[in-house]
């Protein structure tokens, strides 16, 4: 079964960037979808984006469209998340998993945290 390991969280100034990565564990990476998700405080765990297991499709939720890409690297077992323009509104644990909708990831990484703030 795979496992993830998220990084590259941190804190960042409102506008400003972030690249999140995904590294997968195992092999056979390449025959999953991978989805980024997100959950802030007092809230519940929201997909944000997700790539199909070519690379050759991505989704990304309405709130980040415009200002998040994700794209991965299949060498490297590692997905990613590119984050742009960010807002406050951003500030969450960010984790990935094998599955594009929350309800069907059975494990979860323990994920990195994004703050936004001045």
């Amino acid at each position: 079964q795979l496992q993830f390991v998220e990084s590259g969280g941190g804190l960042v100034q409102p506008g400003g960037s972030l690249r999140l990565s995904c590294t997968a564990s195992g092999s056979g990476l390449d025959y999953y979808v991978i989805g980024w998700f997100r959950q802030a405080p007092g809230k519940e765990r929201e997909g944000v984006s997700c790539i199909s297991s070519r690379g050759s499709t991505t989704n990304v939720a309405e709130s980040v469209k415009g200002r998040f890409t994700m794209s991965r690297d299949s060498a490297k077992n590692t997905a990613y998340l590119q984050m742009s323009s960010l807002k406050p509104d951003d500030t969450a644990v960010y984790f990935c998993a094998a599955a594009c909708d929350v309800e069907y990831v059975t494990s979860w990484g323990p994920g990195t945290q994004v703050t936004v703030s001045s």
